[in-house]
């Protein structure tokens, strides 16, 4: 397990509000859109990033992180975990507090690198489950 309790409550609960999600698209159909809301609907800025820069659930997007002309506080990474690795370098030279990847993706040098760096991480869950349960 990459990220225990104390850390997924932090990450949901202190470190900020602003959240870019990479691999967010219009898409309905993908599962990020989907934690896209719930996390909306738990008070967090959801900022899409993706290639095409769509502007998803009302929040315009950017093509990458660095294209974000503000401080994000969470990445959270709906990516193959072999490209996984390069964005959570990116959420540190971005200065982000903590980085989160979902359900099915793992990369653990990058998880090694980015608690080195001194960022919170979680890999393989989910805030759209984890976040209903912090009551």
């Amino acid at each position: 397990m990459y990220g225990d309790e104390a850390t997924v409550r932090k990450i949901l609960t202190e470190l900020g509000d602003t959240w870019a999600v990479v691999g967010l698209s219009s898409n309905r159909q993908r599962a990020a859109y989907g934690v896209a809301g719930v996390l909306r609907r738990f008070g967090k800025r959801v900022v899409p990033v993706h290639p095409k820069a769509e502007t998803v659930h009302g929040e315009r997007g950017y093509a990458s992180l660095a294209d974000i002309p503000f401080d994000v506080d969470v990445v959270d990474v709906f990516v193959n975990s072999d490209l996984a690795g390069a964005v959570a370098d990116e959420a540190v030279a971005k200065g982000a507090g903590a980085v989160w990847f979902q359900l099915g993706v793992v990369d653990e040098a990058a998880y090694e690198r980015t608690r080195a760096a001194g960022l919170e991480m979680v890999m393989d869950r989910c805030p759209a489950i984890e976040i209903p349960r912090l009551g």
